[in-house]
This record gives C-alpha cells, sequence and structure tokens, in this order.
C-alpha cells in the first residue's frame, strides 16, 4: 500500500453519490467548475490578534494555526511535480521523467537541451506503467532511441530522442486495451529486441501472470517471446555488455520481494532463449535473505544488494566460477530500497583517472543518506561531501554523476556533480520539484530526527518533529500548538526529513508537525523491518501514540488538539489508532483502509499476500478492522478517496463513513473523480490540504484560518 511516486493520471466526469453517501464529488469541467456543499456554520469565533508592540522586528502574537504564510494551498500543489527516474545517453544528455498536477498529472519524459529543457513526449501521450499498480521503469534509453510505455493503451512505443517532433511507434501487440503492462526493460543489442518484465492481466486483474519476455525491435509487431516464466514475480533483468547472460529477481507468494527473493543467472542460447540458469543467492533455506538491484560491471562481474548476515542491505559480487558470493563493504546501513517500484538505481559503474573500475553508491543510516564510492578491490569507501541527505537513485556519465536527491532546503532535485578522482568538484541542480521554494525559506521548519521510546522496554522508533515556524507570528507563552502526526504509507517505508511544502504549509501557519517511522519502517534493517509481522495495527499504533506521547511530555503539543493523518496504510493506522486508541482527537485518512478483510479480497496480486504475514489468523484480521469496532470511534474523521483506486478499493472509504455517519461522529467524505491510490491531479491536492486544515480548525482547533477557504459539510456537525 506504498504510493507510489508516478502512478496516477486519469480523467474526471460527474457521477452521483452512492445512495447512502451525502459524500462530496469534485467533479470538473473545462471551466474548472467546482459542486460541492458549504457549510452554513461556524462553530468557532475568530480570535483577536494583539501585537507585541511597534517595533519593526516584532513579532504578532496569534493563536497557533491561525498564522498567515505565503505557503498557499496553491504553492504546494504547484510544487507537486514528481521524479519518476533519471537517465542518461551516451552523448551525455540528462534524461528525466517528471509527472505535472497542471496536467492531471500526465508523465514527461523532459530532455536536457542547454538552458531550456525539451519534451520528448508527445502531448497525446504520457509515460507510465501500470505493472504491479505502483509501476516505475516505465522508459529506457538507448543511444538516440527511447522505449516507454504509454498510460493510456499501456503498449510499449519506440521513439528517437534526437530529432524534436518524433512520433512515436507501437512495438507491442494491441490487446483493446490497457490489460497487458510491460516495466523495467532493456535493450539487447546482440538479438536487436527489448527484454522486459511482462504482467498479464487479460485473465484476472488480481491474479495476473507475470513473466520476463523479448519484444523484436525489427519492425514486425507480434506477440512477446517468454523467456523466464513461472514464478510470481520479477524484476531486474540485466544483461551483460555481450548479451550473453542475463540476471534476474524473482520470488513468489507469500512472500514481498523484501521478505524473501532470489538472484538467478540465466546463459542466452545462439537462438536467444535461455538454455541453463542458476540461482545466486537466495536459494538456502538456512540464509534468509531478499537479495536485489543486479549489475554487470564493464568486466562482466556481477554485483548486487542483498541483506544476508548483518540484515542490512549490502552490496555483494557473484564469483562466477565458484558459485559463491562475497561482500564488499559491510556496514549496517541500507545501500538499497524496498522493491515497491521498478527500475531503481542504487549505484553506478565509473572509471578513476588511471581506468579503474569504480562503485559510485548511496547508502542510508540513522535517518540519513550518504553518497560515495567503493573500491571493491581494497575495500574502501570515500565519502564525498553534497548537501543532500537523502538520495534516491543515481546515474553516470564520464566524470559526472547526476543523484536524484533531496534535504531539510533542498525539494525533490537532480543534480549533477562533476568529479576529480573521488572528489566533487561542482554541484549543480538540473531539476527541481519547485524551483522558487526558496523564496519562502525563512518560514520553513526545520526537521529534527528525535528517537522515542515505545511500550516495549529496550525498544525504540523515530521521527522527523518540524516545530512551528513564521517570522512574522508567534503565539502566546501559555499555549502549546496543536500537534498533526503523520504515519506514512507501505507499512514497509520509510519517511523522510527533506524539504516538503505540504508540511511546511502546516508549520508555517503554527502547527507542529511529526513525521513518524514506526517499527516495521525501512531504513533501519530487517530486525527493525520485521517488527510489524503479525503485528500491524499494533506496533505502527502504538509507536504513533508513543510519539506523540513523547511530545507531549516535552511541551510540543497541546494534548487537547493532537491530530493523525495518513494516506494509504497510513491511513489504516491512522483509523486504528483512532478506534482503539484514545490518543488524538481528530482524524484524516487518505485513501485508508477500514477492513482487512476486504482489502485481502479485491486489492491486486502484488500485495494479496501482503497482510499474511503482517496481519496474522483470521482472528487478527477481524480484531484489527476498525469497521469491526466503530462503537470505539469517539472523535471528528474526514475522509478521501479516489474512485479508480484498486489498490484499496472506494468501498473501503465509504463503509467506515456510513458506519460513523449513522452512529452520530462527525464525519466527511471527500471522493475524487479520475483519481486513483494517490492525488496527482493539482486542483485534488489543493483541495485536500485545505479541507483538512479547516476541518481540523473546526472541529478541535479553537482558532480560524487566515486563508479564505470554504469549508465542506460535515455530517453530525453543520
Amino acid at each position: 500500500m506504498a504510493i507510489s511516486s508516478l502512478t496516477r493520471l486519469a480523467t474526471s466526469t460527474i457521477t452521483s453519490p452512492p445512495p447512502f453517501a451525502t459524500a462530496l464529488i469534485i467533479s470538473r469541467y473545462f471551466t474548472k467548475r467546482i459542486i460541492f456543499t458549504t457549510a452554513t456554520k461556524e462553530k468557532n469565533p475568530p480570535r483577536s490578534f494583539k501585537t507585541m508592540s511597534s517595533s519593526l522586528n516584532s513579532k504578532v502574537i496569534a493563536p497557533y494555526g491561525s498564522w498567515k504564510s505565503p505557503i498557499t494551498a496553491d504553492v504546494v500543489s504547484g510544487s507537486s511535480k514528481r521524479l519518476g527516474g533519471t537517465a542518461v545517453d551516451p552523448q551525455g544528455h540528462l534524461f528525466w521523467l517528471e509527472s505535472r498536477p497542471s496536467e492531471s498529472g500526465r508523465v514527461v519524459l523532459v530532455k536536457e537541451d542547454g538552458d531550456e529543457p525539451i519534451d520528448i513526449t508527445p502531448p497525446e501521450f504520457a509515460v507510465r506503467t501500470l505493472a504491479q499498480e505502483y509501476g516505475g521503469g516505465a522508459f529506457r534509453i538507448y543511444g538516440d532511441t527511447v522505449i516507454f510505455s504509454n498510460y493510456k493503451d499501456q503498449r510499449l512505443y519506440k521513439q528517437s530522442t534526437s530529432s524534436k517532433g518524433s512520433c512515436p511507434v507501437p512495438i507491442t501487440p494491441d490487446y483493446g486495451g490497457p490489460v497487458i503492462s510491460y516495466a523495467d526493460g532493456v535493450f539487447d543489442a546482440r538479438f536487436n529486441r527489448y527484454i522486459t518484465v511482462m504482467e498479464d492481466r487479460r485473465v484476472s486483474r488480481t491474479n495476473s501472470t507475470t513473466t520476463i519476455v523479448a519484444v523484436p525491435l525489427d519492425g514486425n509487431i507480434q506477440e512477446p517471446n517468454v523467456l523466464v516464466s513461472g514464478n510470481d514475480f520479477y524484476a531486474f533483468p540485466r544483461l551483460d555488455s555481450k548479451g550473453e547472460r542475463m540476471a534476474w529477481i524473482e520470488w513468489s507468494h507469500p512472500n514481498m520481494p523484501w521478505d524473501k527473493s532470489e538472484l538467478w543467472v540465466g546463459y542466452i542460447s545462439e537462438n536467444g532463449d535461455i538454455h541453463n540458469r542458476v540461482c545466486v543467492a537466495g536459494y538456502d533455506p538456512k540464509i534468509v535473505e531478499s537479495p536485489t538491484e543486479p549489475k554487470w560491471s564493464p568486466t562482466g562481474e556481477l554485483f548486487f544488494i542483498t541483506d544476508r548476515k548483518n540484515g542490512f542491505w549490502n552490496l555483494y559480487k557473484w564469483v562466477e566460477s565458484k558459485n559463491e558470493v562475497l561482500p564488499l563493504y559491510p556496514l549496517n546501513a541500507e545501500f538499497a530500497r524496498p522493491l515497491w517500484i521498478f527500475g531503481m538505481n542504487s549505484y553506478e559503474f565509473i572509471k578513476n583517472e588511471a581506468g579503474k573500475t569504480l562503485i559510485a553508491c548511496t547508502y542510508r543510516q540513522n535517518g540519513k543518506s550518504y553518497l560515495g564510492i567503493l573500491d571493491d578491490v581494497q575495500g574502501s569507501f570515500s565519502l564525498l561531501d553534497i548537501p543532500f541527505t537523502d538520495i534516491d537513485n543515481i546515474a553516470s556519465w564520464n566524470d559526472y554523476l547526476y543523484v536524484e536527491g533531496a534535504s531539510a532546503v533542498h525539494p525533490s532535485s537532480v543534480a549533477k556533480m562533476t568529479l576529480d578522482g573521488r572528489k566533487v568538484v561542482d554541484f549543480k541542480i538540473c531539476w527541481s520539484s519547485s524551483s522558487d521554494c526558496l523564496k519562502y525559506e525563512s518560514y520553513f521548519s526545520q526537521p529534527e530526527l528525535i528517537e522515542f521510546p515505545t511500550v516495549v522496554p529496550g525498544q525504540n522508533a523515530y521521527a522527523y518533529y518540524y516545530p512551528p515556524t513564521n517570522p512574522l507570528y508567534q503565539a502566546s507563552q501559555e499555549e502549546k500548538p496543536p500537534l498533526l502526526l503523520k504515519s506514512h504509507g507501505g507499512p514497509t517505508a520509510e519517511t523522510r526529513g527533506i524539504l516538503n511544502l505540504s508540511i511546511q504549509y502546516w508549520t508555517s501557519r503554527g502547527w507542529a508537525f511529526v513525521d513518524v517511522n514506526y517499527g516495521g519502517s525501512t531504513g533501519y534493517g530487517r530486525e527493525f523491518r520485521e517488527r510489524l509481522l503479525d503485528r500491524w495495527g499494533i506496533v505502527d499504533v502504538d509507536d504513533c501514540c508513543s510519539c506523540a506521547k513523547f511530545l507531549l511530555e516535552n511541551g510540543k503539543a497541546d494534548k487537547d488538539r493532537l491530530c493523525i493523518t495518513g494516506g494509504s496504510a497510513g491511513g489504516y493506522t491512522t483509523l486504528a489508532a483512532l478506534a482503539f486508541r484514545d490518543t488524538f482527537k481528530a482524524g484524516a485518512s487518505l485513501y485508508g483502509v477500514a477492513d482487512l478483510n476486504l482489502l485481502k479480497a479485491e486489492t491486486h496480486k502484488f500485495e494479496s499476500h501482503y497482510l499474511d504475514k503482517l496481519v496474522g489468523d483470521d482472528k487478527a484480521f477481524f480484531d484489527r478492522s476498525p469497521i469491526n469496532f466503530v462503537d470505539k470511534f469517539s472523535c471528528p474523521i474526514i475522509l478521501f478517496q479516489g474512485l479508480e483506486d484498486k489498490v484499496v478499493p472506494p468501498d473501503q472509504a465509504r463503509k467506515i463513513y456510513k458506519a460513523l455517519k449513522e452512529k452520530g461522529l462527525p464525519v466527511a467524505l471527500v471522493e475524487y473523480e479520475g483519481e486513483q491510490h494517490g492525488f496527482r491531479k493539482a486542483e485534488n491536492i489543493k483541495f485536500t490540504i485545505e479541507q483538512q486544515m479547516v476541518f481540523f480548525a473546526r472541529l478541535i482547533g479553537r482558532f480560524n484560518v487566515a486563508d479564505p477557504i470554504t469549508p465542506i459539510k460535515v455530517d453530525n456537525f453543520d
């Protein structure tokens, strides 16, 4: 239930709400007309503002939550461009994939071309795959050609990247709809074909067939040739430089790829088939590991990342002659991320001035990312000094590294780094999700990494705390701020302390904000990750409540204004915390889970057995489903849901909404046409954050927001 970086695009139409719902349905015409019910009641009268003095340096004294801020919801939604991967062609041109909320979330491949980047993707196309719902790995550059997956029909297309206005040409069959998806492909020059993961949903969406196939590039559209099949899932097909060997990752139910997976190598025959294969890692039942990201070096050696022995994803090398693997640089740090999406690239091979092959790689330790150069022969690691504290994918070309990263003062960005040996001599931002956000820097709240005790003696968890920050306002000394606690999605994922304007929206208005990495999160090794096994809905809920309690004890928040929010799996934690604990006074669930059994029955294949390990037996499924314990809810809740969500279908939100309404609790449901699992359209991103803010302010805040927001109708309140 992670939220993909690039997975949401659709169009909206007007529909009627279900018979039981008075829910808001946002419907958009070309005139941008918005249809909604306006609340006519305001429970809390405005508070008066007082100034400390007439000095120019004085701050206005005003209640927390009521502060004015230039970081508006329009600014937040306009800065929500998302990065879907980077690549570099043989001439050193940088390409990146970006989603654009202003274009209803359309995903476009862009090429660096001097000072003015150019769109490679024509307006009638969008680069996005629906493989495993979360996608990723939707394009591949080879020479002056790109192969990409088109969102609307999910076919693969070939297009020139060197000539402006070139028209994409399909290379896979038309199946009459988006029923087959492709991802994570590579070019095979030896046989003039494209090798890729293929997901076939023609028979069943919830039990699709996944294989590794070869698509011919000779211009004749035909059925892809299956190279590898028989297991439930595949990822990372990677060829050596001669096209003689292919490595890949595979795994089977009930495992997720971070639980247990296998790395295989297949030898390619003269006719292009896999005629022999060997399992490199994951075959030994005595070793629990989840290998990922295989890659062949220029000299033909196979490298990969796995978490055997120390429980952290570290770099390893395969010794083919002995079929054994060797660790390169053991460290209690994560050199990879969980395989929620295809196409991740955490390390690259580079050459130094003497022509020696080195490895540029990134790892994560104690809530921070590091970038460095690894010499696997000497076993040495040289850290590179860069301003990013969070790093995702990297790419390389000659003496340059291209790094996808961020920090507390840098939003999601791509930086070009010039290397001189093992030093960075130049660092330049090439792309930013919000290029003009630094003009709001004086309003930025800096994240503080906190470690707090959990209910289990001796076990701690982690979070990023953001204090209320505004250069023009402060509250009275007697007042404590309202706190919004966020529970991240996944749940096998990690929140990171980077510049996120959706967080700054809250803190610049006088809210405290905390983003929790509860037990079960990634970034802290397998042992921490497996705290959630059989205990989802317990450990995550306890840790979120423990974090709120920790902040209360340290005077960071008002106990009567504790709110919780989360999307997807974080929405489940939100609902579970509100049902089974009494810590929080209000909540907002975004496409969250209310019924675990319903989720298990309706979700897609990739996560269809995910809950088996997270929840346990049938009794646990019932006991931890908030929908079964509506009587335990006691505070206001607002729900947001995309009507095309296939990961957490709309029935989840509708069931909990109906039950809470019938109980008489203040509740509201917002449903978005054309949105899936995560909101991609600018107008919906804006509406969601504004309605959360005004909902909390009206129901528990004891203040009026400074922004002119028209609240929607709240059942059992208005």
